[in-house]
């Protein structure tokens, strides 16, 4: 009874020691290794290659767990003036992870210490960064300029000496960027009538292109004509000329037939139906109907 008893006692005692001695790390988690509120090691740290599982410990060590995977804080909303003098209310969020758990544990104890610091320095990159651009730039134009900026100060603060809080910074989202309810209505009507203003002067510079484009085109219609009617004409005078020489070089070779020709070609023209000529009886005008050789009767 003595021995079972020794063997319970004993492999209870081996138990406590057992469980005061070893923790366990996870895949996810890095552990920090306290001796009497000092940091002694870091297992299974952020950087290094994967070492979890078992570890031994000190009786009297205390074990901090922090996480080793990408973390996430969402920010409250920030309200800031943009360079324009615009009230903004703009929403954002931080990833970031812990690098040097030491440092982590030193400045901001847990993930709850963090988000309150990280908050505070998020609020005040926002309003530097943000308030030197104008609305529309927040808005649309230049967002993801802007975030890695605010990343990139964020990182610089958290890291400067007088913090060193173990962290990085490795994404800055901004989630929505508007303006406040009062001041939306009023900057959307002068979004508006600026680009009525704009469309006025796209149209009247359309116009006046129209109008420069159609006075173009009459000019050309215009010198086309001209310079068709001119080529006409002077094609009409040469086919004139032609004519009167053919005219002329048949009338020098039979003058008779020449005659004959252009009082068959009066009597086509002047002689149509309806015409009535009052002509004395010797008129050489109707010459060839009393004779063919024509002449004066």
């Amino acid at each position: 009874m003595k021995f079972f008893t020794s063997i319970v006692i004993l492999a209870t005692i081996a138990v406590l020691v057992f469980i005061t001695c070893t923790f366990t790390v996870k895949q996810w988690d890095q552990a920090l290794v306290l001796e009497f509120g000092q940091a002694k090691r870091i297992e299974n740290s952020w950087g290094q290659d994967a070492d979890a599982g078992l570890k031994l410990k000190k009786p009297w060590e205390k074990i901090v767990r922090l996480d080793r995977r990408n973390l996430e804080i969402d920010l409250q909303p920030v309200e800031l003036l943009a360079a324009d003098q615009q009230p903004m209310l703009v929403d954002a969020f931080v990833r970031y992870r812990i690098v040097d758990a030491t440092k982590f544990y030193e400045a901001l104890k847990d993930e709850n210490g963090a988000k309150l610091k990280l908050q505070s320095i998020m609020d005040s990159t926002l309003r530097d960064v943000l308030g030197r651009v104008n609305t529309q730039e927040i808005i649309s134009g230049k967002r993801a300029q802007l975030m890695t900026e605010i990343q990139t100060v964020t990182n610089a603060t958290a890291n400067a000496p007088e913090n060193d809080f173990g962290v990085e910074i490795i994404d800055v989202r901004i989630m929505r960027a508007d303006l406040p309810q009062q001041n939306a209505d009023r900057v959307f009507a002068r979004m508006i009538t600026e680009r009525n203003q704009e469309a006025a002067q796209k149209r009247a510079e359309g116009e006046k292109k129209s109008r420069e484009i159609r006075a173009t085109a009459d000019k050309t219609a215009k010198i086309t004509v001209a310079e068709a009617e001119e080529a006409s004409l002077r094609i009409k005078g040469l086919a004139d000329a032609e004519r009167n020489k053919i005219f002329a070089d048949a009338f020098n070779l039979d003058p008779e037939f020449f005659a004959f020709y252009r009082s068959m070609e009066a009597y086509k023209t002047g002689l149509s139906k309806g015409t009535t000529f009052v002509l004395s009886p010797d008129s050489d005008f109707l010459g060839y109907l009393d004779n063919q050789k024509g002449g004066q009767r």
